[in-house]
């Protein structure tokens, strides 16, 4: 059997060369691209502007292929967690998030984790593969196809799933220009978040690829607690990293921002000094801090900080002019919130058996 294409791993420009390759003029991407993305489509023979060669022609040597949904999951707080089977007994977790003003979708980039940050429950999975910009995408489709049927949309897509973003750079920058793309999804680049734990190289690449919003999971204000809750700092220090998060800052043409993510551990990282070592690491720089309440999963080792703790450490935030928010946390009933996606992880890294 010929091996086929899933075709939801291909950008406008990959689609342009695909097209091109069966003697097809550049207008069929467009087309193409409405059927899938905007009127989600995904059998050939409906796609009724495309010509019939063409549409066996794409059913010989191409599929839309979504991935399989194991599990969909409603917590109380209408939260929705969709628990996807990837085969190989590996499982991921996307969240989709409904506010008021907005629906936030939280995508996974990896399965599992590899830099086993010690406050997180994918970080304990272990690791053991990429997903491709398929599975990454389709993960948006599945999540679009139940909620256009209910009458609500996707407005924000962050990379704050299972992963480090930034360990898979090229399908989760092709995923990016899909969702930027207005033949696409058509969001636009404030509206899509990249969280990295500081994969340095990586992310000054990422300055200059692709126009997304960033997060840092930052978590410590200081190597020495850092290099205990975010290990890869030992790799790329605090120095280095903001470093980094500058360089972002002045790449491009358009005005930049930076969301520096603090988990608040209870008497780990929550001190008034540590609040005073945070306002003064980013003081002049353009960002604005999310204080997360820290959402416990088994075998985790912390508590979260009391809310008095948090108000106070935020308090010294603000005073210093530090643009700052508490994350309300939200699908805790079905381990849907920050830091329990856990999904189901066959470790490549061993780390597990350890």
């Amino acid at each position: 059997m010929k091996d086929t294409i899933n075709l939801l791993n291909l950008t406008q420009e990959s689609l342009n060369n695909f097209f091109a390759e069966l003697g097809e003029k550049p207008y069929r991407t467009k087309q193409f691209m409405q059927w899938v993305y905007h009127k989600d489509q995904l059998d050939f023979n409906q796609m009724l502007n495309l010509s019939k060669g063409l549409r066996e022609k794409l059913s010989e040597v191409a599929t839309l292929e979504l991935p399989n949904i194991a599990k969909q999951i409603f917590s109380l707080d209408g939260v929705i967690k969709w628990v996807i089977d990837l085969g190989q007994n590996n499982h991921i977790e996307t969240v989709y998030i409904p506010e008021k003003d907005r629906g936030t979708l939280c995508i996974s980039s990896q399965v599992g984790c590899a830099l086993a940050c010690t406050f997180c429950s994918t970080g304990a999975q272990g690791f053991n593969r990429n997903l491709t910009t398929a599975e990454i995408i389709g993960q948006v489709m599945v999540a679009q196809l139940y909620l256009s049927n209910k009458g609500k949309r996707i407005s924000n897509v962050v990379f704050m799933g299972m992963g480090e973003p930034l360990l898979n750079e090229k399908a989760v920058y092709d995923a990016c220009d899909l969702l930027l793309d207005d033949w696409a999804f058509g969001l636009s680049r404030r509206k899509v978040t990249i969280s990295t734990s500081g994969v340095v190289p990586a992310l000054l690449r990422m300055a200059d690829t692709t126009p997304v919003s960033l997060a840092i999971s930052l978590h410590a204000a200081d190597d020495v607690l850092r290099d205990e809750l975010v290990p890869i700092n030992q790799k790329y220090p605090i120095d280095e990293l903001m470093a980094a998060c500058q360089n972002y800052l002045t790449a491009g043409t358009q005005e930049r921002h930076i969301l520096f993510e603090y988990v608040m551990l209870e008497g780990v990282n929550d001190s008034i000094r540590q609040a005073k070592q945070l306002a003064k690491l980013l003081k002049g720089v353009s960002a604005k801090v999310n204080l997360i309440p820290f959402n416990p999963f088994p075998e985790s080792q912390y508590k979260t900080s009391k809310t008095a703790t948090i108000e106070a450490f935020q308090d010294v935030l603000f005073n210093n002019g530090i643009r700052t928010m508490t994350r309300k946390t939200r699908g805790e009933d079905v381990d849907a919130a920050c830091g329990q996606l856990a999904g189901k992880v066959v470790d490549k890294t061993k780390r597990t058996q350890t």
